[in-house]
């Protein structure tokens, strides 16, 4: 196995035009767990950790630019006011040691259901900027990023950049079942974040399909049925949780069963849904 270490962003994407069949390191929290029990053997790893571009991020214009080695403890510690539903969803991953190695885009290119930041980003809106040598940039849109089980619309010779997450504009709120407290792969996970200036609600569920995935029918009733200043209609939230129960596909596994996450993800929905209604309610009465 080769052991390819660049130290900026420009040889990282030479290194990747030049080996395409090479496997990122951002953090390797998913990526050496595969290895150390054999599940892959890949030719050649490409470390990016090097890559102090890669652990910036900047507030441009609407959006946050978040850099895709930026460790998780970081949005944590620092972005929890601008990126409330992602800094939630951060909390829950491991323990602070993987806090202090993991991060967004490693989570990215990995691409398991199963990942926390992928629900927030959804419901959010954010878009992935990836590279390559030779093409240039793209900016793929998150809901069109993940397509399959742990695969991605990236290419062969592409890597992940950063993501640009949307301002907040309001609520947002993350919610993750587990076997435990902490340090656990989410059993099922859902996100939602409140965009009041468009009348619409966003969002995210993961862990309960073979890719993380929006609930198009239920943001479709919120946005034609909820009242923005009024309180939450119980039987409005009944109907969201069930709509986002219908759009997940789990499956059984170690960690539950299929009919256990859908149940779930409905109750994860109108918890969320409410937390976030409260809190938006809440801001206008302030």
């Amino acid at each position: 196995m080769d052991f390819l270490r660049p130290t900026t962003w420009e040889e990282a994407l030479a290194a990747k035009a030049d080996r395409p069949d090479a496997v990122p390191i951002q953090g390797g929290t998913d990526v050496m767990v595969e290895i150390n029990f054999g599940v892959r053997r890949p030719s050649a790893l490409l470390d990016l950790n090097r890559v102090a571009e890669l652990r910036e991020w900047s507030m441009t214009g609407d959006a946050c630019r978040l850099g895709a080695g930026v460790p998780y403890a970081e949005i944590v510690d620092r972005l929890g006011g601008e990126l409330p539903g992602l800094a939630q969803a951060a909390r829950t991953v491991g323990s602070p040691q993987i806090r202090n190695r993991g991060s967004v885009g490693g989570n990215l290119g990995a691409a398991s259901p199963a990942g926390d930041s992928h629900p927030p980003l959804l419901a959010t809106g954010a878009v992935v900027e990836v590279e390559s040598r030779d093409r240039g940039v793209r900016m793929i849109p998150a809901e069109e990023f993940y397509r399959g089980v742990k695969r991605s619309a990236l290419e062969p010779d592409e890597l992940i950049r950063a993501v640009h997450v949307p301002r907040v504009t309001g609520p947002q709120y993350f919610s993750k079942v587990g076997t435990r407290n902490a340090m656990v792969i989410a059993v099922c996970s859902f996100a939602i974040a409140l965009h009041p200036r468009e009348r619409r609600v966003g969002t995210g569920i993961g862990s309960a399909a073979p890719t993380p995935r929006r609930a198009l029918e239920a943001e479709e009733l919120l946005a034609a049925e909820l009242d923005w200043d009024a309180p939450l209609d119980p039987a409005l939230a009944r109907r969201f949780g069930e709509l986002c129960a219908r759009a997940a596909a789990p499956i059984d596994d170690v960690r539950g069963s299929a009919a256990y996450r859908v149940h779930a993800i409905g109750v994860l929905a109108r918890r969320t849904l409410t937390w976030a209604w409260n809190d938006h309610l809440g801001r206008r009465a302030a």
